[in-house]
């Protein structure tokens, strides 16, 4: 359909091109000028792709209307620019498009047309691991081992990145996904046949919100949300509240970007920002850099908002420079933005939107700090740090407390280490990582590790040697500035050697401890401590032996090795001795500002930048000898327990199917409130009774072979036995928490995936009934996949998480929720009968259905089917079979 908005498409000429663009100002409507920033993008993306059928008219009104709309839950549509994947979670996206080509291809279509309609990017980054440490040679041995563990995987993206338009894959070793999107992959500002709009973006990692910082909106979603905007569709979302950020004043002292994100953190955990927006505004936000603004956009998942979003500004564009965007882009950068006022001056007040909620922070009050001992937003001042760890020995155990006695406080764990004894105690740093997208991506930060380090060298100072240091950059770009600048060797002289380019210690990839370590711990059951560099430290995330960990900036990090322990004050106590005995303490070895400022201007340069990412698409001599099919369909190996080509186009038909109802169904599980994406979705290790283990050792694969649920994403067969899984799942049919379920047929209770195949064997149809909230938590697309596979036709409970019964929609499941006051308990369900559900052939968003129990009772609920898209997408069987059907008519 034509676009309504075409009356405000503008042509203009900049340098001796010609562009259009829709201009939002040309509305001539007060409200866009009050709308904050990143609320304009949202208007821009719906004004560009109105069709009135994804995207209406009425869409693009309530997005102008933000400031009533704002407290209604209006649910909009939002088409992105583009997508970004990280492989843990972009295999299995890659697996649905190549067995949607052999689904086309089966329906007499032509298979070449299955590709990314909208660009997608996806950077190898979530697989490298640091099992070689303090070695030159670490570097080189970690990515040969990271090669050899994940070959099957990597064959297949490498064969996807040659196989599919619009898929670009950044192979491994080459940096993390978010600093990669910083550096390299974002547009700003996206030229697409001469027609400018805003970048934006979602990607499947929960910290794609790094990029805010660059002024690009963007967020984390599941798999199918991703797969289907990388198929052109829009998602939907409810049109959220923006809390306004002001930012005063300058940071000062020892104050680094990471102590300030830390600070805002903890604000907004405090405050409450979860399903918000925050914009960052005020004066002080010039302050900052792009690396200290993507330091605190990329925590946005700890603060539990949306987005932390700081608008486009001078400093964007000489960052855009300093990164190697061409002139002429920059030319159109400036001028569309300025153009559509999305281009801010943070130093004017006039500029200023209406927001939901002003808080402000003055940056001269932000103090050295770290995070924990199990939760990012448990901020600690360095200066309390020993009292707060002695606090949480004596605490009960919780997020801050590990209840160690007073008598056991006092143990030791003596041990021998290359020869020499050393003492481990409650407190003890073992491991201690300059890690994770959070910090890697700011020179200032990374710089002052490492002059921490040349002055620490300098002054005699040491590393005990048992303590698992590393240093993993986000990019190579790191590792030039680092050298250039004389601080690399110090770095590795205090054991911080090269160890990779990936996302690694952060998310548990922190590799094994060494044995004498390890027994020395366990022996006294000692609370030993990690300190990272990183974005999360939950408890057993970053080591199972590490019950401590902390977030620390980078120097922050080489101080505590230095010193080895926690259980420090750095004001009053020394973090070692000189060569000539001195007691030397933090503040006589911490770099000032403005020598970090110095060295920063010197040595971080844009040649840098281009010759690293000129190079991205090289890969390392082991990824281009990887063997991979030139063939347009992928040949599937029938022996992989990695890759499997999925059941869900089995049997499909070039005609829509009618609707159907589910007819004598079971229930398969009988749950309660809140049942998150975590307790359905498969996650972690392979437990070795469990049903997955079972497949697996089946298929000759010992336990240390079975790998975790996350590297088997692109097998169905693997995930779908993990799917419900999760031993703390509460099912009612067991009455405590436990992977089982009662097949009813028998009475036998037994694991869930058994059950599911006992009732498919039946030719029964599944249904799953539950409480409030049901699918809350992280957006997960095997948390809608998997119960497919199980054979679930229909979820009834009291009420969804929003993206949840997106995905559910989207895999043809249907969404059925009790009428208000009504539940599973009201109603009298034990779950023990047998279930129709009639879906009439005109059925419209909202309609009432009717259940009909085998026992003559029947009651009423809602489909959540809340829009005609929604309906569209399960006609078809899911979202993916809508998308085959479509592009093959359009051949």
């Amino acid at each position: 359909m034509a676009n309504p908005f075409d009356r405000i498409l503008k042509n203009t000429q900049i340098g001796e091109e010609n562009f259009q663009f829709y201009s939002l100002p040309d509305l001539n409507d007060g409200r866009y000028d009050k709308l904050p920033f990143s609320i304009r993008v949202l208007l821009e993306s719906a004004v560009r792709n109105c069709d009135n059928f994804q995207v209406k008219e009425k869409d693009v009104e309530n997005i102008l209307n933000w400031q009533d709309n704002q407290n209604q839950d209006v649910e909009i549509p939002f088409k992105p620019a583009r997508v970004i994947l990280q492989d843990f979670t972009g295999v299995p996206a890659v697996v649905d498009f190549a067995a949607m080509r052999d689904a086309v291809k089966a329906l007499g279509g032509d298979p070449s047309v299955i590709n990314p309609v909208c660009p997608a990017d996806l950077v190898i980054d979530h697989s490298v691991q640091v099992d070689v440490s303090r070695r030159q040679d670490a570097l080189k041995e970690n990515h040969k081992l990271e090669m050899e563990r994940n070959k099957e995987r990597f064959q297949f993206l490498k064969w996807g990145a040659k196989a599919f338009k619009n898929l670009t894959i950044v192979p491994p070793g080459t940096g993390i996904v978010h600093q990669v999107n910083l550096e390299y992959l974002a547009r700003a500002v996206f030229n697409t046949d001469g027609m400018l709009y805003p970048d934006s973006l979602v990607g499947t990692d929960s910290h794609t919100t790094m990029i805010n910082g660059l002024g690009v909106v963007g967020w984390g979603v599941g798999g199918i949300e991703a797969e289907a905007v990388m198929l052109g569709q829009s998602i939907s979302m409810v049109l959220p509240k923006v809390i306004g950020y002001k930012l005063t004043g300058k940071m000062t002292g020892m104050a680094t970007s990471t102590d300030a994100v830390l600070t805002i953190t903890k604000h907004l955990r405090q405050i409450g920002v979860v399903g918000k927006f925050v914009e960052f505004f005020g004066p002080g936000v010039s302050e900052l850099s792009i690396a200290d603004r993507a330091t605190i956009s990329n925590m946005c998942p700890e603060y539990g908002a949306t987005i932390g979003y700081f608008p486009v500004d001078g400093q964007s564009i000489v960052y855009l420079r300093q990164t190697g965007r061409s002139e002429k882009k920059l030319e159109y950068i400036e001028k569309y933005l300025k153009e559509m006022k999305m281009f801010r001056n943070y130093s004017n007040p006039d500029e200023d939107p209406i927001f939901s909620q002003v808080i402000e922070l003055n940056l001269s009050d932000v103090v050295s700090c770290v995070s924990g001992p199990k939760r990012p937003h448990d901020r600690v001042s360095v200066s309390d740090m020993k009292a707060d760890f002695q606090q949480c020995l004596d605490n009960k155990v919780g997020f801050k407390g590990f209840h160690i006695s007073a008598e056991k406080q006092c143990k030791e764990s003596q041990f021998t280490f290359n020869n020499e004894n050393f003492t481990l105690k409650h407190g003890s740093v073992v491991i201690a990582a300059i890690t994770s997208c959070t910090n890697t991506s700011n020179p200032s930060v990374m710089l002052g590790a490492g002059l921490l380090a040349k002055n620490a060298v300098e002054c005699g100072l040491n590393v005990a040697p048992y303590i698992k240091t590393s240093l993993s950059p986000g990019s190579g770009v790191v590792t030039y500035y680092l050298r250039e600048s004389g601080v690399l060797d110090p770095l590795a002289k205090l054991g911080f050697d090269l160890v990779g380019y990936g996302c690694m210690t952060c998310i548990g990839n922190s590799g094994p401890l060494s044995d004498p370590v390890a027994a020395a711990i366990e022996q006294e059951d000692l609370v030993v401590c990690g300190v990272l560099s990183g974005n999360r430290n939950f408890e057993g995330r970053i080591h199972p032996l590490t019950r401590a960990n902390y977030l620390a900036s980078p120097p922050l990090v080489v101080a505590y090795a230095l010193a080895g322990t926690v259980n420090i004050d750095f004001e009053k106590e020394p973090i070692g001795k000189s060569t000539d005995g001195k007691d030397i303490y933090l503040r006589d070895i911490w770099p000032t500002r403005e020598q970090v400022q110095e060295v920063e201007r010197k040595h971080v340069l844009p040649a840098m930048f281009s010759e690293v990412y000129d190079r991205l698409q090289q890969g390392s001599p082991a990824w281009n000898a990887l063997d991979t099919p030139d063939s347009m369909l992928y040949p599937w190996d029938e022996k992989s327990t990695y890759i499997k080509s999925p059941p869900f186009f089995l049997r499909m038909a070039k005609e829509v199917p009618s609707m159907e109802s589910i007819q004598n169904a079971a229930v398969l599980l009988n749950l309660g409130d809140s049942v998150t994406t975590d307790h359905i979705s498969p996650a972690g290790s392979i437990a070795r009774n469990s049903p997955a283990a079972r497949y697996l050792a089946g298929r000759g694969l010992i336990p240390r072979e079975f790998n975790s649920y996350g590297s088997r994403r692109g097998n169905d067969a693997v995930m779908a036995r993990g799917t419900f899984a999760n031993i703390r799942l509460v099912n009612k049919f067991i009455g405590k928490a436990a992977p089982k379920t009662v097949y009813i047929s028998s009475g036998e209770t037994m694991d869930v995936f058994d059950a599911s195949e006992r009732y498919l064997m039946e030719g029964r149809h599944l249904i799953v009934l539950a409480g409030k909230d049901y699918g809350s938590g992280s957006s997960r697309d095997w948390a809608a996949k998997g119960p497919w596979i199980l054979g679930i036709k229909a979820v009834i409970c009291e009420s969804f998480e929003r993206i949840h019964r997106s995905n559910l929609i989207g895999m043809g499941i249907v969404p059925l929720q009790y009428i208000d006051g009504q539940s599973t308990e009201s109603l009298g369900l034990t779950g023990k009968e047998s279930y129709t559900i009639t879906i009439p052939s005109d059925l419209k968003p909202g309609d009432l259905v009717d259940v009909t129990l085998d026992n003559g009772r029947s009651f009423t609920v809602k489909a959540r089917f809340d829009t005609d898209v929604e309906l569209t997408y399960f006609k078809h069987g899911g979202i993916l079979q809508y998308m085959i059907r479509k592009m093959i008519v359009g051949q």
